[in-house]
């Protein structure tokens, strides 16, 4: 259980945002073709916080009539992908067969173990008209042991999630345990993963983990003296007692959790031996991975 102690913040731990922060990530922008993304994770300065090795923040994207997402398939080894949206839908297909829409509140959570395909994409209905996109899809590295494991899709209604109210602040606890609540959804290792919506000036005590990270969604926050502007990601030390204060109307997002070693990650690949890296580009290439049922045709070729 991740420990809070929302009364005691004032009293216990740093009182500067220097002390705390070990670092301040900005994101770089992507051109994913129909929408761009901004990627904190992995960055030159970090390359995981906890078990997470990916952090996209996607949109917000306007899509008008006709257009919107086509992520065509891709294979994925050795990780799980987190796919949690704010607005909009996407249509997920694997090649397992799953066939399922996410939509804002839901989590959907892919383990690649030894191999998948999947495709992202929008049904005819949302395409059809205008509409946007946003949402955050992170990758989690799985332990050492459990890289090989079976393929498997598991998708979790928003519904299902915790969600609490910690001093006047909403708080869901999509993955893990925190604020005396824990999560239905799946984990291999010690994994944190919050969100909460702060009004201008209320104060938020964070959960403790041996590794975490905060990102700024929208708005903007103070720990301490220091600012943590819009789409930036502050990699946190472990100390006790940490509160952040909304400079404005904010949406964030804390990960965290064990460090689970080094991992290599090259292109949709993650593994802890680069070899078995080296081993999916050659599948992918020769065409050893399994398709997608109902979404055969097209693919994603192995970058150059």
């Amino acid at each position: 259980m991740h420990k809070t102690d929302p009364q005691g913040e004032h009293e216990r731990g740093p009182t500067h945002g220097e002390e705390v922060v070990e670092m301040l990530l900005q994101p770089h922008e992507k051109d994913l073709g129909e929408f761009s993304v901004r990627r904190l994770l992995p960055s030159a300065k970090r390359t995981m916080v906890g078990p997470w090795i990916f952090f996209d923040h996607m949109g917000p994207a306007d899509f008008p009539p006709g257009k919107g997402v086509k992520v065509r398939p891709h294979p994925h080894i050795n990780l799980a992908t987190v796919t949690y949206l704010f607005e909009g839908e996407i249509l997920h297909r694997d090649s397992l067969g799953s066939l399922q829409p996410i939509v804002p509140g839901d989590i959907n959570l892919m383990v690649a173990g030894r191999g998948i395909v999947h495709s992202e994409r929008e049904r005819p209905e949302i395409t059809a008209t205008a509409h946007r996109l946003q949402g955050l899809q992170l990758w989690l590295a799985l332990p050492e042991a459990d890289e090989e494991i079976e393929p498997a899709f598991h998708h979790y209604p928003g519904a299902d999630i915790p969600a609490r109210t910690i001093d006047g602040v909403p708080v869901r606890v999509l993955m893990g345990a925190a604020y005396g609540a824990t999560s239905p959804v799946k984990t291999f290792a010690e994994t944190l993963y919050v969100e909460a919506h702060l009004k201008t000036g209320q104060r938020l005590a964070l959960p403790e983990a041996p590794e975490r990270a905060l990102y700024v969604a929208s708005g903007g926050l103070r720990l301490g003296r220091m600012t943590l502007p819009e789409h930036s990601m502050a990699i946190l030390s472990p100390a006790l007692g940490v509160a952040v204060e909304a400079a404005t109307d904010s949406r964030i997002a804390l990960i965290g959790g064990e460090a689970l070693g080094e991992r290599f990650i090259d292109w949709n690949f993650v593994s802890s031996r680069k070899e078995r890296i080296e081993q999916a580009k050659a599948d992918w290439c020769t065409g050893r991975f399994p398709l997608v049922p109902g979404d055969e045709e097209e693919f994603i070729p192995l970058p150059d």
